[in-house]
């Protein structure tokens, strides 16, 4: 487990993350089809590919593996809609220094 991401999630770009805990819990206002989806999410990513235009929303595992994802046409977006699903976020920008990858 790893509480900071690798720079590439499922071969896109990490820009921000948060990781979820006891505080951040989810507010029920969105249903995913993942069996026990707050069981096994326990991180966020918000990721960009390449020169793609959209931003993903990473639900990802402890081990930073992506349980689901939605396409956000900003980051501000992908932002909002994690903000919208789970209280207390605090996402860490991150500066790609790094290397890794999950998926």
């Amino acid at each position: 487990m790893s509480a900071v991401p690798p720079m590439l999630i499922d071969g896109a770009r990490v820009r921000l993350f948060a990781n979820l805990g006891p505080m951040q819990r989810p507010t029920g206002a969105t249903v995913h089809s993942v069996s026990n989806f707050n069981d096994v999410v326990d991180n966020l990513a918000i990721a960009q590919y390449g020169d793609d235009e959209e931003f993903y929303l990473f639900y990802c595992t402890n081990d930073w593996d992506v349980v689901s994802d939605t396409s956000h046409p900003t980051e501000s977006a992908a932002v909002e809609q994690a903000e919208f699903e789970f209280v207390n976020l605090a996402f860490v920008r991150v500066e790609n220094s790094g290397s890794g990858s999950v998926g």
